[in-house]
């Protein structure tokens, strides 16, 4: 069964990121540009938001209460198209220099900690029913790893876990073209 503004969506995207400064968010000209383009991206990006709750009951179970407690959100993707700067916005401990036609990059020392947040945004085009966009506010927490094998592409995985971009404690926006009337 459908109704009036569903969509099938199908197909991947690109994955813009910059770093989150004064606490707004860019607006689409300024973010979707390509200097901010983290990478191309393989096997798509996926959202996740985990709620959790804390539940109290009585001990025979007649009379119970239910808080929601804590919100996890991360979203993932496969970055394919990638160079040293990258890692720089995907570790928080990582240096870059360039110098003589050679780019360092020193990764680690928990004291070299940078403390920046980023603003992350999944566009997805679609010229049939509308674009979409996914935008949090974070940093990657999960690491990476580089694999190099003879027969396939280096991709880096990058999570990025979501903090709150607002008073309000909003940790994703969605956002979608819908027709207009």
């Amino acid at each position: 069964m459908s109704t009036a503004g569903d969509k099938i969506v199908l197909g991947s995207g690109k994955l813009y990121i910059s770093e989150y400064t004064d606490g707004t968010i860019p607006d689409n000209a300024t973010l979707e540009v390509d200097a901010n383009l983290l990478g191309l991206i393989q096997k798509g990006a996926t959202v996740q938001y985990k709620p959790k709750f804390y539940e109290a009951t009585d001990d025979l179970g007649l009379a119970s209460k239910t808080m929601l407690t804590d919100e996890d959100v991360t979203l993932k993707s496969g970055v394919m198209t990638w160079c040293g700067k990258t890692l720089a916005k995907l570790c928080a401990t990582a240096r870059v220099t360039e110098a003589s036609g050679k780019r360092t990059i020193k990764i680690g020392g928990i004291g070299k900690q940078d403390g920046k947040k980023y603003v992350i945004r999944f566009v997805h085009e679609d010229a049939t029913d509308g674009d979409i966009r996914v935008t949090i506010v974070g940093n990657n927490q999960a690491g990476f790893s580089l694999a190099f094998a003879k027969d396939k592409e280096t991709v880096v995985d990058a999570e990025f876990t979501a903090a709150p971009m607002d008073n309000e404690g909003t940790k994703i926006i969605y956002e979608e073209d819908i027709p207009v009337a």
